[in-house]
């Protein structure tokens, strides 16, 4: 099946239908359905089943795990923009009682309070929530496994204390928020606590033998929040599209960006994965995806959103294993990026140009470094590396007329622009690095002084 088949070309399709065939057959699942989002819309959705001339539709539900918990952290952040929490909180602050109380609220979105990963037995996802009614029944006696920040540690019952919080501060149970406050204003009408037909069965595959399993299909109650919605792909849809610009309705975009950065952002450029606020960041292929999987008995499913390319997909599976869910999103991602890149927007002068920063602009050098400085929209400045090596980033205006680093080393550091006795720029101020329009550029102010005899050959 396609939905808006004219919106990509013959050729992508059919790798997209490709890649979910070789999924479906490789991954032995007895049905996958994978969609793809181009700039905010729904562009194309397919599947595969066991089924003969039987697909399922982007209407059926599949369960999609801890994709879960990308919801939960959207309902914590709108507490959060409302001032009714800080996310540097402790726990105990807003959700007193339980052995975890000074963890902050931070540590459990970004999996760096060092929780256990998993709930004392029985094995959570296949027992009814019925057998584990508290959060005492969750934790356990001893559920920290590490000093809290230390490192990232990821713990499902984590955000049952997330879901268990947002109960406290809104008086009514998460499920009920999260319809009220994110599904409804964003149209998700088929994204739900409990599966609701039409709805596909989980399976587990026998790994040496074409044969099938039926899996339960419990309420797992308090452990909810970690792993419980039922979604389909039109809803993910739209749930990807919220994700990769923010809407007012619900979280505003630079609520939005906060969720995908990693909580401790690598400097390195060969990083491969991180986590933000309920959201996995990962490297594939050369471009960063930000997103999250999920797993449970019966399905996988995997969203992921690059914002290079203007590209989401979501790939949905009712197996307990086999196929890589997470890996065939990326893969349809990928696939579109390479058949159909992004056509950039038309090069547009700016509507003024201030003297003043104009003058700022060209080269400049941290001793011997050569960079560039550029001038772009809003007044922010770009400033480009042009050695092996070298500090790239990107600086935001501010009101007193300096600028704060957005990404890379810089990132909230301030530049400054530091002017001689006349009035004319004397040199850059980076966080203390000074920056002069020659190397080593005698008349400016640099720590150490030059050495008067200046360059020489030895």
């Amino acid at each position: 099946m396609d939905v808006e088949p004219q919106a990509l070309l013959p050729t992508t399709r059919r790798a997209l239908l490709h890649r979910l065939a070789v999924g479906q057959a490789e991954g032995r699942t007895p049905s996958l359905v994978g969609a793809v989002v181009r700039e905010g819309r729904a562009v194309w959705t397919g599947a595969r089943s066991m089924l003969d001339d039987h697909q399922p539709t982007d209407d059926v539900q599949y369960r999609i795990g801890s994709l879960t918990k990308s919801f939960v952290a959207v309902l914590v952040l709108r507490l959060r923009d409302e001032g009714l929490l800080d996310l540097a909180d402790p726990l105990e602050r807003h959700l007193p009682g339980t052995p975890a109380g000074e963890l902050t609220i931070h540590q459990l979105l970004t999996h760096t309070s060092g929780l256990a990963a998993e709930t004392p037995g029985p094995w959570w996802e296949r027992t009814p929530g019925e057998l584990r009614p508290d959060l005492t029944d969750v934790l356990g006696e001893q559920p920290v496994r590490h000093p809290a920040g230390r490192r990232f540690h990821y713990s499902n019952p984590g955000y049952a204390l997330l879901g268990a919080l947002v109960e406290r501060l809104r008086g009514a149970p998460w499920g009920e928020v999260l319809r009220r406050e994110a599904l409804e204003p964003l149209g998700m009408t088929r994204t739900t606590l409990l599966p609701q037909a039409p709805h596909a069965g989980g399976f587990a595959v026998h790994p040496w033998a074409d044969v099938m399993l039926p899996e339960p299909l419990e309420d797992t109650g308090v452990m909810a929040p970690a792993g419980q919605l039922w979604s389909t792909a039109a809803d993910l849809c739209r749930w990807a599209a919220f994700l990769a610009a923010g809407d007012e309705k619900v979280l505003g975009p630079a609520a939005a960006l906060e969720m995908r950065r990693p909580a401790s952002e690598p400097d390195d450029a060969q990083w491969t994965a991180g986590y933000g606020l309920g959201l996995q960041v990962i490297r594939r292929d050369g471009r960063t995806l930000y997103g999250h999987g999920g797993s449970m008995p019966g399905f996988l499913a995997g969203l992921w959103v690059s914002e290079a390319d203007g590209v989401a997909a979501v790939a949905l599976a009712n197996a307990t294993s086999g196929p890589h869910a997470t890996a065939i999103a990326a893969d349809l991602i990928r696939i579109v990026a390479e058949h159909e890149p992004r056509i950039p927007g038309p090069w547009r002068p700016l509507r003024e140009a201030d003297p003043d920063l104009l003058a700022l602009t060209g080269p400049w050098y941290w001793g011997a470094a050569p960079f560039t400085l550029r001038l772009r929209g809003d007044r922010s400045l770009e400033l480009t590396a042009l050695g092996a090596v070298g500090r790239s980033s990107r600086f935001r205006a501010e009101a007193d007329g300096t600028w704060t680093g957005l990404d890379g080393y810089y990132a909230g550091e301030q530049l400054r622009v530091v002017r001689a006795a006349d009035g004319t720029v004397g040199h850059l101020d980076i966080g203390s690095f000074v920056l002069t329009r020659q190397p080593y550029d005698p008349a400016a102010s640099i720590p150490g002084g030059v050495d008067p005899r200046g360059w020489r050959t030895s």
